[in-house]
C-alpha cells in the first residue's frame, strides 16, 4: 500500500512522487503549517518543540501528517509496512507518536541528514496509535527527502530506528522491509537480473516497476514538464479500485497522489476519486511566525460541481489548528465510548 519514487536529476531539480494506497477514504485535506507552532509528542509531553520551518501537509482524518514538505525542502512520506514492530513504551527515550512523527521532521530540520543525526543521537521511539476509526492500528514506515537528491527510509522493527540512509535509495513501497527490497530488485530485466519486468501490484513487483521507469525519464525542458513525467511513473505504479482479493480485505487501491518539487517547494495533489490536479507554491504562502495555521477544505472543494484546480495557494483558509491524534485523546475517547471525528 503506496509508492514513493525521488527523481532527484530532473533537469537541474529534485523532485518525488508518491501514492498513497488505503482500503477507505482517509478525508485527506492540506494544510499549511507556520513557524513558531508549540507541539508535543501525543505521548506524555515529555518531547515538546516550537516548529522552526513552515510547512505545507497531506493529513489524513486532520490527525496526522502523512506527507509534505517544509520551507528548507525536506519533505515526508508515511507509508505502510507489515512488519513494524515499535515495542513497548520506554519512558526513558524520547519518544514521538506515529501521529506526530513525519511532522516532528518537517518542523525541525531541513535536511536528510539532520534528521538521521538526531535519530541516531535521541535513539527516539515512535510509539504506536490505536485508529480511532476503528481500523487496525497503523503499521507504518517514513520516508525523507530533500533538495539535495538525499534520501532516508526509517523502519521500526523490534522497537529500534533501522534508517536506509543513501542518495541511491530513489524508490519506496512496502512489504518486506527495505533490505530485503534491495536484494529483491535484482531480479528483474534491466535492474540487474534476467526476469521481465513484474506487472501485478505486490510491493515488491510496484518497487521494480517505479525503479525501472524513474531510471528512464527524459529530462524534462520545463518544471511543468518534469512534473508530467514523475505523475507518469507513480500512475504506473498506482493500484486500480477492485473488490479485496480472497484473504486479503485490506488490499488497497490508489486514492490519491502528489508530487513534490522539492527545488522549486512546489506541492501537487491528484485525488483519484475527486480527478482534478491542484498545487501550490510554498512561495505564495506566508509561514511567519503568528500567522494562523490554513487548511485547504479538499473533502468539500474537491466534492463541489466543477471542484477545484489549478494553483490553490490562495484558497487555504482559517479553520482552527489542526489537532494531532494523542495518547490522550484516545484515552478520553476511550472514556466517552466514542471514536474521533472522520474528518
Amino acid at each position: 500500500m503506496c509508492t514513493r519514487v525521488i527523481w532527484p536529476d530532473a533537469a537541474g531539480a529534485v523532485l518525488v512522487g508518491r501514492n498513497m494506497d488505503f482500503h477507505k477514504d482517509l478525508m485527506t485535506n492540506l494544510w499549511k503549517q507556520p513557524r513558531g507552532v508549540q507541539r508535543d509528542d501525543g505521548v506524555r509531553g515529555k518531547l515538546t518543540w516550537t516548529s522552526k520551518y513552515g510547512s505545507v501537509i497531506a493529513a489524513a482524518f486532520d490527525i496526522i501528517s502523512v506527507d509534505g514538505i517544509n520551507e528548507a525542502g525536506l519533505a515526508g512520506h508515511v507509508l505502510w509496512l507489515a512488519e513494524s514492530t515499535y515495542g513497548t513504551y520506554d519512558e526513558s527515550r524520547p519518544a514521538l507518536s506515529q501521529a506526530s512523527w513525519l511532522q516532528y521532521f518537517l518542523d525541525n530540520f531541513a535536511t536528510v541528514a539532520e534528521a538521521v543525526e538526531w535519530i541516531g543521537q535521541t535513539d527516539v521511539q515512535v510509539i504506536q496509535m490505536d485508529d480511532p476509526t476503528g481500523g487496525n492500528p497503523p503499521t507504518i514506515h517514513l520516508a525523507l527527502d530533500d533538495a539535495t537528491g538525499d534520501s532516508a527510509i526509517i523502519e521500526y522493527i523490534d522497537g529500534k530506528a533501522k534508517v536506509y540512509h543513501s542518495r541511491d535509495y530513489h524508490v519506496m513501497t512496502n512489504s518486506p522491509t527495505y533490505d530485503r527490497q534491495i536484494e529483491l530488485l535484482t531480479r528483474w530485466e534491466g535492474l540487474g537480473g534476467d526476469q521481465p519486468l513484474p506487472g501485478d501490484t505486490d510491493a515488491e513487483h510496484r518497487f521494480a516497476r517505479a525503479a525501472y521507469y524513474a531510471s528512464r525519464l527524459p529530462a524534462p525542458s520545463s518544471p511543468v514538464d518534469a512534473i508530467a513525467g514523475m505523475l507518469s511513473v507513480i500512475r504506473n505504479a498506482a493500484q486500480p479500485f477492485r473488490i479485496p482479493d480472497p484473504g486479503k480485505p485490506d488490499a488497497s487501491q490508489t486514492i490519491w497522489q502528489t508530487v513534490t518539487d522539492l527545488t522549486n517547494r512546489r506541492f501537487v495533489y491528484e485525488s483519484t476519486t475527486r480527478p482534478n490536479i491542484v498545487w501550490v507554491d510554498l512561495a505564495d504562502l506566508d509561514f511567519a511566525e503568528g500567522t494562523p495555521q490554513l487548511k485547504l477544505d479538499l473533502c468539500g472543494k474537491l466534492s463541489l460541481e466543477g471542484g477545484i484546480a489549478g494553483n490553490v495557494g490562495d484558497q487555504f483558509e482559517d479553520d482552527g489548528p489542526m489537532t494531532f491524534l494523542s495518547l490522550t485523546m484516545l484515552e478520553q475517547l476511550a472514556a466517552a465510548g466514542q471514536a474521533a471525528p472522520a474528518g
